[in-house]
């Protein structure tokens, strides 16, 4: 392992790493590479900032943590430069933004409108009258091309006990104080309402409007006019997105939960008069759920996540959630859920996510073959597609050992026969042994330090051997011994990786399980978001209820013969038996010799029942009482998607507060307490600014990480 050398840095500096230090003197930032300068700018020069770093970072002489910890950066900030010199390159810091010259919005119709605003007249009047869309007129609005004048300068902000009396008393409906607007999209003369915030005092919820930086960033309204659209109506796109993205921050966990919500409170978050009530909500979410749109947008999504970090997409877990169904709409098949000790009706979900945990995609199975299936068939196509940085053809040719990518999983996936296939296609398979040999000597191990991808060093005892399985193929060997004297054996056909990054990857994998654990408890994502079945159209095959209903008769008499054979035997060890119970011992003997035989017979008899009937059928070949339908997924996929945007954007949140924090692990409870905590809403509508003003946490300390949080999101 290479050694930090100090000796060969000049005096001052500060570390980036073991080959990069910087200094600052004088207002200029110079970076050594030992006692050698190699780049130089000033202090307030932030592109080149940008650009230098992340130039270090994508030729490999740094890593995105080490940048953020020595120059006290947050880590999404050196992403984002990472990302831009990817695509741009050096250029791509410096020049200037291109800027689409306007093609409704002349300089005439601008004046055109400016005018009708100076009138008072509302943005759907003005946009009639000069004859473009709402929408595009809300934009130069929003973007300061025209000023809408303040219907009251000098407004009050709200309290909420008179919102709250103003909410009960609205001519359409609790909160529902936007009539004009509301009359007109009844009609079809509206195409969605524009938010605009008002001045309001202590609003419930108002922190989830820190998360909406994050959200943005993370997807949430990209690609969305291109994969869904609405008709005309009250509500639009971006607003039910945000929407749901924010129940799901508030731990709103299903959409009947939104009726016991205030719906003029939430519609303040959004810059409109209420919420949509819950059968309006549903609507809409089943009209965005038709065809494939779901399932198209979570693949943008995933893809662009993936090429924004190709380092997280080079190592992904595979695993399946099993989703308990306790409705009577159809009996589904029966898995064993492993956090209950029960076999119950359920379906399979496979989760594809990075090391850290975070989702990339889900898989959602009506019938579930098997991990090794849905890998292949399903999820494997999927990532030679979108799995960035892969090796060329000719990479790959020249460098036998090289693999494309690595997937890691449990022992549902053990199989030689499939690493073996997976080898062939260049990709790498971490698994446990399952069947390991016996233990390895103890002198063996090395004690090792190692650094896990949440950034905690652990100590570990490795050792590794080459193994060869029982289909001839040779594979690494890596185990790990605990302090208890337990030897955990790792299996790996990465051949180029050291032994310590495989057993991180493997031994990170309860970031996954974390994960459901985590999306279980808070995001509800075991909850259905609709009651609706489908029928399984696709040729799915199933176990025969026949082969089933042998297989378990034959056990059943396997399990009594061999009783009844420990028994006979014990009976014939014995050694004395008095002169008086000589004829009752023989007869018992008898009997359990003919029930024996009997036993014997029968298992015969259903083994080769069995044998005639197919362990597997078609499902349309099922009798009619043993038919099921598949449970609707289509919306249910959607707000998946929605919770995935969330649960990421939460997680870049929490990276920034950790840094700030003593308790880092307290992140995430410190971000479920901001969410629920109260604000007040400043709408400055000549600056297009917004400003939210939050009430203090519960102790300083969390007050001065908010603090912290503020001044980033701020910045960006």
């Amino acid at each position: 392992m290479p050694q930090v050398q100090l000796s060969f840095f000049p005096e001052g500096v500060t570390h980036i790493n073991a080959n990069l230090a910087f200094i600052k003197e004088n207002d200029r930032i110079t970076y050594f590479n030992g006692n050698m300068p190699v780049f130089a700018h000033d202090s307030d020069d932030h592109r080149t900032f940008k650009m230098i770093t992340a130039q270090f970072c994508v030729t490999g002489n740094t890593k995105l943590v080490e940048i953020s910890r020595a120059f006290g950066v947050p880590e999404i900030s050196v992403k984002r430069a990472v990302k831009l010199y990817r695509e741009e390159g050096p250029e791509g810091f410096y020049k200037k933004r291109k800027a689409r010259g306007p093609a409704v919005l002349t300089a005439a119709v601008l004046s055109q409108a400016q005018q009708l605003f100076d009138e008072g007249l509302e943005v759907s009047e003005v946009a009639d009258r000069i004859g473009v869309k709402s929408n595009t007129l809300s934009k130069a609005v929003r973007a300061g091309r025209v000023h809408k004048r303040a219907k009251n300068k000098d407004a009050i902000a709200s309290s909420k006990s008179a919102r709250s009396a103003e909410d009960s008393s609205a001519p359409m409906g609790m909160g529902a104080n936007n009539t004009m607007a509301r009359i007109a999209a009844s009609v079809g003369e509206l195409e969605a309402v524009s938010p605009e915030f008002q001045p309001a005092l202590d609003v419930p919820n108002g922190g989830v409007l820190f998360a909406l930086p994050a959200l943005l960033a993370t997807g949430l309204l990209k690609f969305t006019e291109r994969y869904f659209q609405l008709p005309k109506g009250y509500y639009g796109l971006a607003s039910l997105f945000v929407l749901l993205a924010f129940l799901a921050l508030a731990r709103i966990k299903t959409i009947e939960d939104v009726r016991y919500c205030a719906p003029g409170e939430w519609g303040k978050l959004l810059g409109l008069d209420r919420i949509p009530e819950v059968r309006t909500l549903r609507k809409k979410i089943q009209h965005l759920s038709q065809d494939k749109q779901p399932e198209q947008w979570s693949a943008q999504l995933c893809q662009e996540w993936m090429e924004a970090m190709p380092e997280q997409a080079a190592t992904l877990y595979i695993d399946g959630h099993v989703r308990v169904y306790n409705g009577h709409q159809t009996k589904l098949p029966r898995h064993y859920v492993a956090r209950q000790k029960l076999c119950l009706r359920a379906t399979t979900d496979y989760w594809v996510n990075a090391m850290d945990g975070q989702p990339f995609f889900v898989i959602h199975q009506a019938v579930d073959p098997g991990m090794i299936k849905v890998i292949e068939q399903e999820i494997l196509p999927r990532l030679e597609k979108e799995v960035p940085k892969q090796p060329s053809q000719g990479e790959l040719e020249d460098d036998p050992l090289l693999h494309r990518f690595t997937l890691v999983f449990d022992r549902e996936g053990y199989s030689p026969d499939f690493f073996l296939r997976m080898k062939k296609q260049r990709i790498a398979c971490v698994t446990y042994h399952k069947y390991p040999n016996k233990d390895w000597p103890e002198d063996e191990f090395k004690s090792t330090l190692v650094a896990m991808p949440s950034g905690a060093k652990v100590e570990i005892k490795l050792a590794e051997r080459g193994t060869r399985l029982s289909n001839r193929l040779w594979v690494r060997e890596i185990r790990k011994l605990t302090e208890r004297g337990h030897q955990t054996s790792v299996l790996a056909t990465d051949y180029r990786s050291d032994l310590t990054l495989i057993a991180v990857e493997m031994f990170s994998r309860w970031s996954q399980e974390n994960f459901f654990k985590y999306m279980r408890e808070h995001y509800g994502l075991d909850k259905l978001v609709d009651y609706s079945v489908e029928p399984i159209a696709d040729p799915v095959r199933v176990v025969s209820p026949r082969h089933r209903q042998l297989d378990g008769e034959i056990r059943s008499a396997a399990a009594k013969l061999s009783r009844r054979l420990a028994k006979f035997g014990a009976m014939n060890l014995e050694t004395t038996i008095e002169p008086d119970s000589v004829e009752a011992f023989m007869k018992e003997k008898a009997e359990l010799q003919d029930e024996i035989e009997e036993l014997q017979t029968d298992v015969e008899g259903l083994k080769k029942q069995r044998k005639e009937v197919s362990r597997h059928i078609a499902i349309d070949e099922l009798p009619e009482e043993e038919k099921f339908s598949q449970l609707s997924t289509r919306s249910k996929h959607l707000i998946d998607t929605i919770k995935m945007v969330a649960y990421r954007a939460e997680t870049a949140m929490a990276n920034i507060l950790k840094e700030h924090m003593s308790r880092s692990e307290e992140a995430r409870s410190l971000l479920r307490a901001l969410y629920n905590t109260e604000a007040d809403l400043l709408p400055d509508h000549e600056q297009g600014i917004l400003t939210v003003q939050l009430h203090h946490m519960t102790n300083h300390c969390s007050d001065r990480a908010i603090q912290k949080l503020c001044d980033e999101l701020n910045e960006t």
